[in-house]
């Protein structure tokens, strides 16, 4: 205990030396910010996780992008529309440069789609309709689907694209797996259309951006240098904010918040993200890897997944961890998304531990059992305290928890399956958080989430515990190519019925987006928590 605590003391002293040096050379257009952990890759098909998504999506842009208030404008293409439905065609955007001067033609778009959807790459879940994709001129794409798919522009308004010549050139024309700990150029450099490029990268301590003179559009920003910081420890980061040595923070601990309110100094922006924070069951192996139950697997039966479920008390949790920034949920979405079925949004009410124990009994477990947990300590807000409650709540019913709880990049490693082969990784119960904010839309997170994993359909990548259940199956195949509102609506239903009855999965809730930031920035808080520096001023 004394040595983390010295660690702490001279961690501290470290990051705030960093930020008196960035501020000496700093001027009025430089915007400082920190957040609890780093951005993982430069590359962005790294990972389909938010902060990397936004993180590279300065750098980068898409064919489609979303303004303020999250709605579809032209980016890389000025127009789009389909010829019936299985055939789209994109008309691009002329006289557009890379950072590096090479021409932006149709080219890069191809190879960056087939990239993205290629090996290594974390985010081919938004082409499991993709049949082909080819070339008409340097300055307009088609692209065919096997089935028709109404949301193939909102799923590809979040894939940035790359320079072709850039990747071939360094070696990097396949992302690198991080699932695998692999890497290459793309890994640790950016280069691309965006409205920022990489001036200084220095993984885990800072990276530098600086505006790109080659944009094709016109900056709203008046920032001249961006200097990113992560910085685990919150007491730190939210005293250099106060100080004046960072201009904001992207992730505010509940406990601060009222404080940070009272500074004249400091503004605080919040409210529900469209991010659910879950917990889930590996339902797939016949054993688990971490339990002292042999020769079978206790997640398999439902009894055993809704005594969990039921004696985890979200209430408290909101009371006693969040602070009250949080809300409680019975579902894998939230309000505001497409398909969120408010009727289903009732959590079953709390079991008394007796009544536990006596469903653990009847499923074959009268004394308990033991089970690992995963959970991240740098990804979700007060993530590793929710787990904690989570492990003295199933204490009560005899089910006893060992956690571990890590840092997102040995977290995400761990947990997530490989979508090179689509095998399970090593977990047994785990936390995880979602946001359907390629497309805002329920379907995303039946595909990615609930369907029975399938490498060849791109289904299900990332359902780590490989829950399955092929009447869900079928209603989420019939929902993506369903272009009737009513009926696409009844189907959601049921098949939003059927996870919830099935106990898959334990949502806890709605985290709340709490950011702050000195008075004198001005910057857009978009509701699933994407930061675009674009829209950033410093007065």
């Amino acid at each position: 205990m004394k040595f983390r605590l010295r660690h702490s003391v001279a961690l501290t002293a470290v990051v705030f030396a960093g930020f008196a040096l960035a501020g000496t050379a700093a001027n009025a257009k430089t915007f400082r910010w920190a957040n609890s952990g780093d951005v993982s890759s430069m590359d962005p098909y790294a990972r389909q996780e938010t902060f990397l998504l936004t993180f590279t999506a300065n750098i980068y842009d898409p064919l489609v992008r979303r303004d303020k208030d999250l709605k579809l404008e032209p980016a890389l293409a000025v127009k789009w529309g389909q010829t019936d439905p299985t055939h789209w065609y994109f008309d691009l955007r002329p006289n557009v440069k890379f950072s590096d001067g090479t021409p932006f033609t149709a080219d890069d778009v191809i190879f960056s789609i087939n990239r993205a959807n290629g090996p290594g790459s974390n985010v081919n879940g938004n082409f499991s309709t993709l049949k082909s994709i080819k070339k008409v001129n340097d300055l307009r794409v088609e692209v065919e689907t096997s089935v028709p798919d109404p949301l193939l522009i909102d799923k590809w308004a979040s894939i940035s694209i790359m320079s072709k010549a850039w990747c071939e050139k360094n070696n990097a024309a396949q992302a690198a797996d991080m699932i695998k700990n692999e890497e290459n150029y793309a890994t640790r450099n950016a280069m691309g259309t965006g409205p920022f490029m990489v001036k200084e990268r220095r993984a885990g301590e800072k990276t530098i951006l600086v505006p790109n003179p080659l944009w094709w559009d016109k900056p709203v920003h008046n920032l001249t240098e961006i200097v990113f910081t992560p910085v685990p420890n919150a007491a730190t980061r939210i005293a250099a904010l106060k100080a004046g040595d960072i201009d904001m923070t992207y992730e505010v601990p509940p406990a601060d918040t009222e404080n940070l309110k009272k500074d004249p100094n400091i503004k605080v922006l919040e409210g529900p993200e469209t991010r659910v924070v879950y917990l889930g069951f590996d339902v797939e192996r016949d054993e688990l890897v971490e339990s002292n139950v042999k020769g079978k697997n206790p997640y398999k039966d439902k009894r055993v997944r809704e005594a969990m479920y039921r004696s985890i008390d979200v209430d408290a949790i909101k009371r006693t961890v969040m602070r009250g920034q949080s809300f409680p949920t019975a579902l894998m979405v939230a309000p505001g998304i497409n398909g969120y079925t408010k009727d289903l949004d009732k959590r079953p009410p709390l079991l008394k531990p007796e009544e536990a124990k006596k469903m653990l009994a009847d499923a074959g477990y009268p004394d308990g059992f033991e089970t690992g947990m995963d959970c991240p300590n740098d990804r979700y807000v007060n993530d590793e305290k929710i787990c904690q409650a989570v492990v003295a709540m199933l204490a009560k019913i005899g089910i006893k928890v060992n956690l571990r709880a890590q840092t997102r990049n040995l977290y995400f490693a761990k947990i997530l399956r490989s979508t090179s082969d689509g095998k399970p990784n090593k977990t047994s119960f785990f936390m995880l958080g979602w946001s359907p904010g390629t497309t805002y839309d329920v379907h995303n997170v039946f595909e990615q989430l609930i369907q029975t994993p399938d490498i060849k359909r791109k289904k299900g990548l990332y359902n780590v515990g490989g829950y399955s259940n092929p009447k869900f199956d079928e209603l989420a195949d019939k929902i993506e190519v369903e272009t009737d509102k009513a009926k696409r609506d009844a189907m959601i239903h049921e098949a939003t019925k059927i996870y919830v009855d099935d106990f898959a999965y334990i949502p806890l809730h709605q985290q709340a987006l709490v950011w702050a930031m000195r008075k004198n920035v001005d910057l857009v808080q978009p509701a699933d928590n994407t930061f675009p520096l674009r829209f950033v001023n410093v007065k």
